[in-house]
């Protein structure tokens, strides 16, 4: 059964209110809400007011930076969050690419290895608190709030593999010079590695660009000049999905098929489209 999470933040109050009801209502699994300190909104207060007009959808940060989030102040704001959501809270971890971010907080990013080494240290230490070693108050609701590791590093994803619940796959590479942008991985040998390396986890496709329309021809052919990558490699890969409903629900079928994947994180330009695929019960 194929099943979509909700990558969203929040611009006003109403808005934002309205926006997680409606997630709910249409059957997103998932609320997620990104973590980027400094440039976009605190996601456990959004989450927590998310939680407030829903009661089904799970709530979780996608993903929180672990280089600038010390583990007890997220273990608390996890708990907390999953008090007050009764129990659907998330915890969603990075290595954290951007340099800015560390720099805010008086670091300097390491390397990549470095940046592995602390996302381990960071999860590992958040997970036992939130299992009762070191925060004895709030208590989460949930036995265990399920961890998603966000990446792409090898050696992160092995490891994610043998301790993560879920495993978020964006088909994003190297961080660029100007520390937002990367290269991607949506080569088909390149997912395939990438799906390997997560072995039995559950693995979930963050969609970066998904586009109803009657050409889906001419949107992937646009689109691939425009991300400067390989038409076919495109038409295959499930980080991108254009098309009519029926196109884009059959190739979410052969992306099951291929790789396993069934879970998808879209943006708020999809709402509509995934609602149409989940009342056709595609």
């Amino acid at each position: 059964m194929v099943t979509f999470a909700l990558q969203a933040l929040p611009e006003t109050a109403a808005g934002w209110l309205d926006l997680a009801r409606n997630a709910e209502e249409i059957g997103f699994e998932a609320l997620n809400v990104p973590d980027h300190p400094g440039s976009c909104a605190s996601p456990f207060v959004a989450l927590a007011a998310a939680a407030a007009v829903t009661s089904r959808i799970r709530l979780r940060s996608y993903v929180s930076n672990a280089g600038v989030r010390e583990p007890l102040l997220l273990a608390s704001d996890v708990a907390t969050l999953d008090v007050v959501s009764g129990g659907r809270a998330g915890l969603g971890l990075g290595a954290g690419h951007t340099p800015a971010e560390w720099a805010a907080v008086g670091r300097v990013r390491p390397d990549v290895n470095g940046r592995i080494d602390h996302c381990i240290a960071v999860a590992e230490a958040t997970t036992r608190m939130l299992a009762g070693d070191g925060l004895e108050k709030p208590r989460p609701v949930q036995d265990r709030v399920p961890l998603l590791i966000g990446g792409g590093n090898t050696r992160l994803l092995r490891w994610a593999s043998e301790h993560a619940d879920l495993i978020g796959l964006s088909g994003l590479g190297r961080t660029l010079s100007d520390g937002h942008r990367h290269t991607t991985r949506w080569r088909r040998d390149q997912v395939d590695a990438q799906v390997e390396l997560c072995g039995d986890k559950p693995v979930e496709a963050l969609v970066q660009r998904f586009e109803v329309t009657d050409d889906g021809g001419a949107a992937y052919s646009a689109y691939a000049k425009e991300a400067d990558t390989d038409e076919a490699d495109l038409v295959a890969c499930p980080y991108v999905l254009i098309g009519t409903q029926g196109e884009i629900a059959a190739k979410l079928r052969q992306v099951e098929n291929r790789w396993g994947i069934s879970r998808f994180a879209v943006r708020p330009p999809a709402i509509e489209g995934v609602a149409g695929i989940l009342r056709a019960g595609h």
